[in-house]
Formats: structure tokens, sequence, C-alpha cells
């Protein structure tokens, strides 16, 4: 039995490269009739740790989250913190190693754009992505469809910067783990089916990756997603089910910066809930302004 009855444990604000504020996206959450929600901005916690100090009576329960961008030798993973202690040392040293990668990958990029197709941009542009807590490639196409440089972002991205094959370094999914297990947090992997690219990690190849992720202390898997047919879901809950994992549920929401609403987790009321996700809300710290639970 659904202890809420709409949740989503996936959505950026533009503390990484989503288009609401955290205070924005806890209107919305609002509006939506959300009542259990995850802040997960990309490599960063300061907006969820911004929102876990202000919730008022009336407000949603809330979950301090985050989605670590990392890639080892086997490929790339996209990491999810859930329930974590914002001030807690592992997750912050994390956090600021995957920043001081990003800052450099933003130089790179830039240079890659004014060397390959002599694009430049204003000292005050650049030093404004240089003042972000998470500049990324959708920030830099804004900006080239702002200056005429490509027609939109989508084509900024697919057909400039995704030209950029520069070796970059990573977070690896180890590190990740480790740093949400040491500050109380639940580590899940978003949207599993979901690789590098086009990718898609079916069957046993999803079985051998998660086997791997386990090993370094996985506990989760983001079973309803916004992005899944009901039969990769099936499959996600499946492997849930075999290894005793936890099971969320999240949209991946980014404003106008991807066609996807709040609450498209493909998770509805008459959904019956799996035990891994009942498991989850049960052991996950939930920060609640209507109770003492924190």
């Amino acid at each position: 039995m659904a202890i809420y009855k709409k949740i989503d444990l996936h959505m950026h604000s533009t503390v990484s490269d989503g288009t609401d504020t955290p205070a924005e996206i806890l209107a919305n959450v609002k509006k939506a009739g959300i009542e259990l929600f995850a802040l997960t901005d990309h490599d960063a916690i300061k907006g969820a740790a911004a929102l876990a100090g202000t919730l008022q009576e009336g407000d949603p329960d809330f979950i301090p989250g985050i989605e670590f961008s990392c890639k080892d030798e086997e490929g790339k993973y996209h990491i999810l913190g859930l329930g974590y202690a914002p001030d807690s040392e592992p997750i912050n040293a994390v956090v600021n190693t995957g920043h001081g990668y990003r800052m450099k990958k933003l130089g790179l990029r830039l240079e890659f754009l004014k060397s390959e197709y002599g694009i430049e941009f204003p000292e005050e542009e650049i030093a404004g992505l240089y003042t972000m807590d998470n500049p990324g490639k959708p920030h830099i196409a804004n900006l080239m469809a702002k200056y005429g440089y490509a027609q939109s972002k989508d084509d900024a991205i697919y057909n400039y910067l995704n030209k950029m094959h520069a070796p970059s370094k990573y977070v690896r999914p180890e590190e990740a783990i480790r740093g949400i297990l040491g500050s109380g947090g639940i580590p899940v992997l978003a949207h599993p089916t979901y690789g590098d690219g086009d990718q898609l990690i079916l069957g046993e190849d999803m079985d051998r990756r998660i086997r791997r992720l386990l090993d370094f202390g996985l506990q989760g898997l983001e079973g309803f997603y916004s992005g899944f047919t009901n039969k990769i879901s099936a499959e996600i809950l499946g492997f849930a089910d075999r290894y005793g994992l936890y099971v969320t549920a999240g949209s991946d929401y980014h404003g106008r910066n991807k066609l996807i609403e709040l609450a498209d987790t493909g998770l509805t009321e008459d959904t019956e809930w799996p035990e891994g996700l009942t498991r989850f809300i049960e052991d996950v710290r939930i920060c609640s302004p209507k109770t003492d639970r924190e």
C-alpha cells in the first residue's frame, strides 16, 4: 500500500541544468500535488541543502538528493544519492572533486569551440559561466543560440559540442557511492537502461553492470522513470527483486530544458508499489515539515 499518492525523486534546478530555481521547484512541486520529492542536481547539493533548511508547514516531504555523473573503464553511470546529510564531509568531498572536473571541462569546451569554429563569447558571459555551480553543455549551447552561432540549444549540442572528444575526468562510481554511504544516504543507479548517448543496456549486460556496482555498495535502482516503457520498467524491477535492492521513481524534470513534466515517472495512483519502493520510503532520511522525522 502506497504511503504517498504522488512522488517524484529525480529533478533538476538552476543549480545544475534545470530552468527552475530551487524555490520555484518547491512551488511547482506543490502545484503538481506531489507529496514527496527529491532535488537531484548534477554533482551539486547547494539547492537541496537550501530546501532542506527552509521547509515550512504545508510543504511536501523532501529528500535531499544529488545525481553524480560517473565514468570508469566500463562506461558511464548516473548515481543518485538520496537522503544524505547535506553538511556531511564525505559527500561534500565528492561534490568538490566533481566540481573541479566540471570547471576544467568547461574550459576545454570553450577552447574547442574557439579553435574549431571560431566561436567566442563576450568576457562577461564567460565570467558568468565560471560563477555557476554546475556549468554544462546546455549553458554553453544556450549562449551559442543567443549569439547566433547555432539555430537552437539542441543544434548547438548535437552539431557542435558533441563533436569534442578530448579526454576528461569524471567521478568514479565507487567514489560517488562511498561518499553517499558515508553521509547516510542511499546510492541508486539512475535510469539504469540508458548508458552513454543512445546506448541501451539490457538483459545480461544490465545484470553485469548491476552486480559490478553492488560490489561498490549500490543499494537501489530507479525502476520508474519518464523515459521507460512498461517492458523496461518491468526488467529493472525484476533486477531489484532479484538482488533485494531499493526501488525509486523519478521524472528527470529539467523545467523548460526538457519536455518532461513533474511526476511523469510511470508510477500512478493505481500502480501497486513494489516491495523495494515501500522499503525505500521506510528507510530513507526524509525532511518533513509535518512530522519530527528527519
